[in-house]
C-alpha cells in the first residue's frame, strides 16, 4: 500500500506548486535535468486536467491545460535535442567524422530552443497558475483515487493502447510504435495520476515498457534528422549508422516483444486488475451521473426523475422486443432522465435543447456505444415542449421503428417529469397496470387536487399516443406501516417550519 508521503505526489496541489519551483531552476541556464523536471511536472498537470474533465465540465481545467501548452511543447522540442545529443555519444565509435557533424547540428539547434523555451517561460502567467493550484485542487478533492471510476477509467486507456499494439505488432512500422507509445503513455498517466495501489505494483513494468518505445522514437527521429541533414560524407558512413540504428532499434522492440506477448504479458497483468463487464457498466452510469450532477442545477430532482422513469418502463406492457433490446431501452432511458436537465447550466428556458446539444457532444464512455448516448439525448430533447415528429431534425436521420422507440421512451420520460414537476419528491412511487383497455397508474404521494395533477395530465397525451391507449392516475393506497411512516414525515416536516417561523 502506499504511504502518505507517496500518496501527497499523487495530489494535483503538490504538482501544481512543484511546477513554479521548477520555472526557476528551468531558467537559469535550461540543463537536461531542470528542463526534465519541468516537464515531468507540467505533464502530470495537464494529464490529471484531462482525466478530471472527463467527469468535471468545468472549463478551468481546460484553461489550465492550455496555459501550459506552449511551454510544455517547447520545452519537449529542447529535452528532443537533449536526447539526441546522448544518442549521438551512445553510439559513437572513435574517429567518426559524423559525430561531430551531429553534435554540431544539435548545438545549434540548442540555441535557438533555449531561446524560444525562454520567450515561453516569460510568457507563462505564474499569478494565473498559483490561483488555479488553490482552486482546482479543491475540485479534485471530490474524487476518491482509486475508485471504480478511476480504474474504468483507467480501462479505457487500456483497451485503446492495447489495440494500438496489435496494430504496432501487426504491420511493424514506425508509425504503428509511435501511435502505441503515445497510447501506453496515456494509460501510464491515468494509473500514475489516479490509481496508486496500482501505480506502486505496475510503475517500474510501465516505465521499463513506455522506456523501451520511446527509445524506438528516439532512434527514428535521429536517423532521420541525420539522414535529411547532410552529415555523412560517404555511403559508408551512411550506411554504418544506419544499421547501427536499426540494430538499436530492433533489440529494444525484441525486449518490448518478450513482455507484452502472450497470455503471462504485462498487458493481461494489467487487464486482470481493471473493471469486469459487470464493473464497466457501473462506471460508465457513475461517470454520466457525476457529469450530469455538475452541471444541472437541482440533480436532486433528476435522479428522483430517473427512478420514477425506470418504475414506469418496467410496469408497462412489454412489446415483441426481445430481451436484451428491452434491457438496452431502459438503460438509455435510465441515462436520458438523469441527464435531460443538464441543459439547465446553459439556458433555463430552451434548456431541453440544450440537453440535447451537450449530450450529443460527449464522448461516450467505455462500456455505451455513441448512437445510444445520442438516442439518449433526443429523449432528453422531447421530456418537454414540442412532441417528437418526423420533420424535426432530431429525428431527421432515425428509422420509423428508431422514432417509433425514441416517442415511447420520451413520452415515459415526459410523464416521469411531471409527476415532480413541484420539485418536491413527493410522489415517491407508481405502479402501472393495464386493466380495461386503460393503463392505471397508482402513484404514492398524487392527488387529483393538488396542483401538479394538471401538469401529469397534459404530460400523458404522448405516451398515450405511443401506446394508443388512454392513462389514468390514482392516488396509491398504502399499507398501514407507510401511512405510519408518512404522518411521522409530515410531523417532522411540520416542526421544522415552526422552528422557521420562530428563528425568523
Amino acid at each position: 500500500m502506499p504511504t502518505e508521503s507517496t500518496k501527497k505526489k499523487f495530489g494535483l496541489a503538490f504538482w501544481m506548486e512543484r511546477v513554479i519551483e521548477e520555472c526557476d531552476r528551468a531558467s537559469e541556464a535550461f540543463a537536461p535535468d531542470p528542463v526534465h523536471d519541468l516537464r515531468v511536472a507540467l505533464r502530470r498537470c495537464r494529464s490529471i486536467a484531462d482525466g478530471i474533465r472527463v467527469m468535471d465540465p468545468d472549463p478551468s481545467w481546460k484553461e489550465m491545460k492550455q496555459a501550459g501548452k506552449r511551454l510544455f511543447r517547447k520545452l519537449g522540442e529542447l529535452r528532443d535535442i537533449h536526447v539526441m545529443q546522448d544518442w549521438v555519444h551512445h553510439l559513437d565509435s572513435p574517429g567518426d567524422p559524423v559525430t561531430g557533424a551531429l553534435l554540431q547540428l544539435f548545438t545549434t539547434r540548442e540555441t535557438q530552443q533555449q531561446r524560444e523555451a525562454l520567450e515561453a517561460l516569460q510568457e507563462f502567467d505564474r499569478k494565473q497558475w498559483g490561483r488555479w493550484g488553490s482552486s482546482l485542487p479543491r475540485r479534485m478533492a471530490r474524487f476518491q483515487p482509486g475508485s471504480l471510476i478511476f480504474r474504468h477509467l483507467a480501462l479505457e486507456g487500456w483497451t485503446n493502447a492495447y489495440g494500438l499494439h496489435r496494430q504496432a505488432l501487426r504491420n511493424a512500422s514506425q508509425v504503428g510504435f509511435h501511435r502505441l507509445r503515445i497510447g501506453l503513455k496515456r494509460f501510464r498517466y491515468i494509473v500514475e495520476n489516479f490509481l496508486p495501489t496500482q501505480h506502486v505494483a505496475w510503475s517500474d513494468d510501465l516505465k521499463h515498457v513506455q522506456d523501451l518505445l520511446g527509445e524506438v522514437h528516439d532512434l527514428d527521429v535521429l536517423w532521420s534528422v541525420a539522414a535529411r541533414a547532410g552529415v555523412f560524407p560517404d555511403a559508408e558512413a551512411r550506411s554504418r549508422w544506419q544499421q547501427r540504428i536499426k540494430q538499436e532499434r530492433a533489440q529494444r522492440i525484441e525486449t518490448y516483444r518478450k513482455r507484452m506477448i502472450g497470455k503471462d504479458s504485462l498487458w493481461q497483468v494489467w487487464r486482470a486488475d481493471l473493471p469486469n463487464r459487470k464493473e464497466i457498466e457501473s462506471a460508465a452510469l457513475l461517470r454520466l451521473k457525476l457529469w450530469a450532477s455538475f452541471l444541472d442545477p437541482d440533480f436532486h430532482h433528476s435522479a428522483h426523475v430517473s427512478r420514477l422513469a425506470l418504475q414506469l418502463h418496467d410496469g408497462l406492457p412489454k412489446d415483441s422486443k426481445a430481451a436484451a433490446s428491452q434491457l438496452q431501452d431502459r438503460a438509455i432511458l435510465h441515462v436520458a432522465a438523469l441527464l435531460h436537465d443538464v441543459g439547465r447550466s446553459k439556458d433555463e428556458k430552451g434548456h431541453h435543447k440544450a440537453s440535447y446539444r451537450m449530450i450529443r457532444r460527449l464522448t461516450p464512455p467505455l462500456g455505451w456505444q455513441g448512437q445510444d448516448l445520442l438516442t439518449a439525448g433526443i429523449i432528453a430533447r422531447f421530456h418537454r415542449g414540442a412532441l417528437p415528429s418526423a420533420g424535426q431534425r432530431a429525428l431527421a436521420d432515425l428509422t420509423p421503428g428508431q422514432r417509433k422507440d425514441v416517442s415511447r421512451l420520451a413520452g415515459i420520460l415526459r410523464l416521469a417529469n411531471a409527476f415532480d414537476a413541484s420539485r418536491d419528491g413527493r410522489i415517491r412511487r407508481l405502479e402501472v397496470k393495464f386493466e380495461k383497455g386503460f393503463l392505471l397508474i397508482a402513484a404514492q404521494g398524487y392527488s387529483p387536487r393538488d396542483p401538479t395533477a394538471e401538469t401529469i395530465a397534459a404530460a400523458r397525451h404522448l405516451l398515450e399516443t405511443v401506446c394508443r391507449c388512454p392513462i389514468m392516475v390514482k392516488p396509491m393506497r398504502l399499507t398501514s406501516a407507510e401511512a405510519s411512516d408518512r404522518r411521522v414525515r409530515k410531523g417532522i416536516r411540520k416542526g421544522r417550519k415552526e422552528v422557521s417561523i420562530r428563528n425568523a
